[in-house]
């Protein structure tokens, strides 16, 4: 008993005893069947949870903030990007749509030609308009291609709707042109045009030698017998002179008078060309001209 005593007088022994005698009793405790937690366990996950949600509230508010900063970040370098792609977008469509717009006219312009070859021999070899001459007086155009391709002063030149005017000068690489909407019977440099009108079994002759800039029509003169003529008739080029090659398509009548001393008829004919916006233009290579 005595040794009892001294050995409970060691104040290290006697805690170590008292606590192994608690967790002996705690894990008894816990390891035994029961349906509900203790107090202590109870009191614990209370003040844990009370902990962790004082800590856990302001450290989550902090972590948003920082993750909204993060997240307008990205949100702004995507919409640089759309704006990028957008802009590549505008200018991919705009240079698709003046390719397709090309390429349809250029097929136009192959069609037109095909169907030339069909009906004549002469040769239309396509030239790009590369200025434009707006003087109302002496308008005129100018073509990329000149001396080096063959070309001569007096070719006439058509577009895929009709006869645009005739090469008054040629250069290597360029050709000016003289067009339509400068006739004048009364200047001397004019030349007129001899025409017939098309798939007429009785032949319709006239010539065409002014162009009214107030009615932007073509005069048709010298018509004797117009009897065959009617409005709606196609005009073009006899070949008659030399001038201008035969089945240059000039437009179609409007309307038919008497002339001016009541001897001979003329007839208003609406140009099949606009004379205004062009891209590409053909000039006329007859046979003979092609031999020279």
């Amino acid at each position: 008993m005595l040794k009892l005593f001294k050995l409970l007088s060691n104040k290290r022994l006697f805690i170590m005893l008292i606590g192994l005698i608690l967790f002996i009793a705690v894990m008894g405790f816990t390891l035994g069947p029961r349906t509900s937690l203790s107090w202590p366990e109870k009191f614990v996950k209370d003040t844990v949870g009370f902990v962790q949600y004082i800590f856990y509230k302001p450290a989550g508010a902090i972590a948003g903030f920082f993750e909204d900063i993060s997240n307008l970040r990205n949100l702004q370098k995507e919409n640089e990007e759309l704006k990028i792609a957008l802009a590549h977008y505008t200018r991919d469509k705009a240079r698709f749509n003046w390719i397709e717009q090309e390429n349809a006219r250029l097929q136009k312009d192959l069609d037109f030609t095909n169907a030339q070859k069909e009906q004549y021999n002469y040769t239309w070899k396509i030239a790009h308009v590369i200025s434009v001459n707006d003087d109302p007086v002496n308008r005129t155009i100018v073509l990329n291609i000149g001396g080096r391709e063959g070309v001569k002063e007096g070719q006439a030149v058509h577009s895929v709707e009709g006869l645009v005017g005739v090469v008054s000068h040629v250069s290597n690489f360029t050709s000016t042109v003289k067009l339509l909407t400068t006739m004048d019977a009364r200047d001397p440099n004019s030349n007129g045009i001899a025409v017939t009108a098309q798939g007429k079994e009785n032949e319709v002759f006239g010539v065409i030698e002014t162009y009214d800039l107030s009615s932007g029509t073509f005069q048709m003169s010298r018509i004797e017998d117009p009897k065959p003529l009617a409005k709606d008739d196609l005009i073009v080029s006899s070949g008659i002179g030399g001038v201008f090659p035969r089945g240059m398509i000039i437009g179609k009548v409007l309307d038919i008078q008497v002339g001016e001393y009541g001897l001979t008829y003329t007839a208003t004919v609406k140009p099949a060309a606009s004379f205004t916006d062009w891209k590409e233009l053909f000039v006329v290579f007859e046979p003979e001209a092609e031999q020279e």
